[in-house]
């Protein structure tokens, strides 16, 4: 998929229509970039169905995402999340929060392709850093090197982020701006 920033979708404030296709939104990007917040105010302005994979997924299992990674290991949850991107793919109407990996794999990714419109949230390295500063729950960034290990991590995943994607969404502002911008852009929301 060819990725566009909501400027090149939308010159002058275009809407861009979601095609039949599309009957799901799903949000993708690196961690602290505002998947759920985001995505529970898109859900509200759209009338959409809010859905967190890692809520659903720790749901499903009767533990914490941390708890998977502990007792069970990464590619466990990465298998649990893949399970979950074939479910979801399913429904419609839904705005999806993705987890930071999900579109890294091929079945997930193909999955939620197959009947969303994926969007990309963008927010600049330094930014993320801040929000994640004082993270305690994400099992990838409890380790002594964290910032240089989710330097690494960043730079390592947002191509293929970017690959996955079908727009890119500058997500550096506030969630309920952003939100708004999206539903705006995508024909979801009145005009101001």
């Amino acid at each position: 998929m060819k990725e566009q920033t909501l400027a090149q979708n939308s010159p002058e404030g275009k809407k861009i229509s979601l095609s039949p296709k599309h009957k799901n939104i799903i949000l993708c990007g690196f961690m602290g970039c505002g998947k759920s917040s985001i995505g529970r105010r898109l859900s509200k302005i759209t009338g959409r169905r809010f859905v967190d994979m890692d809520t659903y997924i720790e749901k499903k299992a009767g533990k914490t995402i941390r708890q998977i990674f502990s007792d069970e290991g990464e590619e466990a949850f990465r298998k649990m999340e893949e399970n979950a991107a074939l479910v979801l793919s399913r429904e419609k109407g839904l705005v999806i929060a993705s987890g930071g990996g999900t579109v890294l794999r091929e079945k997930s990714r193909e999955a939620l392709a197959e009947t969303g419109l994926i969007l990309l949230l963008d927010v600049p390295f330094p930014a993320l850093r801040e929000r994640l500063k004082n993270d305690t729950v994400r099992p990838l960034l409890q380790r002594p090197d964290r910032d240089q290990a989710m330097e690494a991590l960043f730079f390592e995943r947002m191509p293929k982020y970017r690959a996955a994607a079908d727009m890119v969404i500058p997500a550096g502002a506030p969630s309920n701006v952003v939100a708004r911008e999206i539903a705006r852009c995508l024909g979801l929301f009145p005009e101001a």
